[in-house]
């Protein structure tokens, strides 16, 4: 009997403090008058950061609908990384971002907004339009 007490109380302890404190880090895509620029810039970086760092899952979440013109955000999930691959992160998405606003023509494309210093709580994330990015 003390073992299935045991055996409960420890899956109860993990199922409720797993999903606990997840972090994300906010890309905003807007729009200046003709929808928003690409996502695929930020992805291939993030499937090439998870190739080189041999991370088995970077979860990576979308939420389309913050607009008129079909602006969104794109979330990462910083929870199973390391110091040193967050911050590696960081700095790669604000140089991709960057290259990516320079780029763009100054009257049609939008902007990608990345402020490295905001993470964002899985509870602040608003579920609506919210889904995962499998491409």
């Amino acid at each position: 009997m003390k073992k299935i007490i045991l055996t409960a109380a420890l899956f109860c302890f993990t199922f409720f403090y797993s999903q606990k404190n997840q972090n994300y880090l906010q890309i905003g895509y807007a729009s200046v008058c003709c929808g928003p620029p690409s996502e695929k810039p930020v992805i291939s970086y993030l499937k090439e950061f998870k190739k080189k760092n041999q991370i088995k899952s970077l979860e990576i979440l979308i939420q389309n609908g913050m607009g008129r013109e079909g602006e969104f955000n794109v979330y990462v999930g910083t929870d199973y990384l390391s110091v040193n691959q967050k911050s590696r992160l960081i700095r790669g998405l604000m140089a991709t971002v960057s290259n990516q606003n320079n780029r763009r023509e100054q009257k049609d494309n939008g902007l990608v907004n990345f402020n490295s210093e905001i993470t964002v709580k899985q509870q602040d994330i608003n579920t609506k339009n919210l889904t995962i990015y499998k491409k």
